[in-house]
């Protein structure tokens, strides 16, 4: 315990001292202390929630009644072997790039797989407009997945409207294939609370609030969640060209399977992120400084890859567009459309996850682009489509 509370008296050290965002070419400072503060008193279960979103084989250990994958047997020669190289690749196809083989479906909703929490933290300041929560939920290793699919979670109790179980909801994962802890056995969420506040009132209704977010947000360390998947092979990242460019747009909780692609590419020791030559851009858009997510690890990434990875931030009641209104995703990215239209043109890859409402501004922006080249954006937009260039997980 006291090693733990170090740990996070560390953590906590580093983040209030060194914690930035980045936007629009320049650094802005961020007071995570206040998250800090708002956790421990709000959330003493949880005191080490800043920034702690990876798994320790102790946390894992704890959760499950058991000992993880290093320790346990079959399969931990092969792990081991992994984690004294220094790399990740114990999980990897043949060649790492090939899709053939991507685990799909693996459970359904009538045979669901039963997964259980490990963690659930807190990741926004006290100014967010809404609570959003990392999960880490372990799975034994008996649930793999690739980067940039999606894990079914059925929450408990019947839907009231039709007396029926609740049905599946899809959640694009956060974590690259070896989960935060690097053992291959967890996999992680990123979801926000989804509350509904009567307008007249101006009270929480309960009767309208998410059922599975909730219950996901909620959850402490050992609850059985019901799951199905992995899905997905939509948003798959193109490792056979490992020279392309990333083009990632999202808002708010859009953001989890580019967590996952960065991971792999920039901070886990993969056969991915050694042969990645291209740039990963990343745009995300939330509210304000508080509502941001991830954003030390983006920071890290900046400093160690400085030359393949570039981050954007759209903080819409912070920053206003060049007509003066308020700065939407939609805004943040057509300050780029030449350069981006660009980088299609050169083969990268564009990705969209979040709230659907984005997409028409977005596309709107390329069309005027795709106009002053004299082209039909119908045609450019099948042509990227057809060459497997367009990724979209919208909802």
């Amino acid at each position: 315990v006291g090693g733990a509370m170090g740990e996070a008296r560390r953590m906590l050290t580093t983040l209030v001292l060194g914690a930035v965002a980045f936007s629009g070419g320049s650094r802005v400072g961020l007071s995570r202390s206040r998250v800090a503060m708002s956790s421990r008193s709000e959330e003493p279960w949880n005191s080490d929630i800043i920034a702690k979103t990876t798994m320790s084989k102790m946390d894992l250990e704890s959760a499950t009644g058991t000992k993880s994958a290093a320790v346990a047997a079959p399969a931990a020669p092969k792990a081991a072997a992994a984690s004294s190289s220094g790399k990740q690749d114990f999980l990897e196809a043949n060649p790492y790039w090939d899709v053939t083989n991507i685990p799909l479906n693996t459970y359904k909703n009538k045979t669901p797989f039963t997964g259980k929490v490990i963690s659930c933290k807190r990741m926004v300041g006290p100014a967010a407009t809404g609570e959003t929560c990392h999960i880490v939920i372990g799975h034994e290793g008996k649930m793999p997945y690739w980067e940039g699919q999606s894990f079914g979670v059925i929450p408990p109790g019947t839907n009231p409207k039709n007396g029926k179980p609740n049905s599946v909801r899809l959640y694009s994962i956060a974590s690259s294939r070896y989960g935060d802890d690097m053992t291959g056995k967890t996999g992680s969420l990123c979801v926000r609370r989804a509350t509904y506040t009567d307008p007249e009132t101006g009270k929480d209704d309960d009767s309208k609030k998410g059922v599975c977010s909730n219950f996901l947000c909620d959850a402490k360390p050992g609850l059985a969640v019901t799951m199905t998947g992995p899905s997905g092979k939509v948003m798959l990242i193109p490792e056979q060209t490992p020279t392309a460019d990333l083009i990632m747009v999202a808002t708010g909780t859009g953001i989890a399977p580019y967590r996952a692609f960065i991971r792999r590419l920039f901070v886990e020791k993969t056969p991915a992120g050694e042969a990645y030559k291209g740039q990963a851009w990343l745009f995300l858009g939330v509210a304000n400084t508080d509502s941001l997510l991830y954003d030390d690890e983006w920071q890290a990434s900046l400093k160690t890859h400085p030359k393949n990875f570039r981050l954007d931030y759209a903080l819409s009641r912070e920053q206003n567009n060049k007509a003066g209104g308020k700065m939407y995703i939609q805004d943040k990215v057509e300050e780029y459309a030449e350069e981006i239209f660009a980088k299609l043109d050169g083969g990268a890859h564009m990705y969209f996850c979040g709230l659907k409402g984005m997409m028409p501004g977005i596309t709107d922006m390329l069309e005027r682009v795709a106009t002053s080249k004299g082209l039909k954006w119908s045609e450019k937009l099948e042509e990227l489509k057809h060459k497997g260039q367009w990724h979209v997980e919208v909802y």
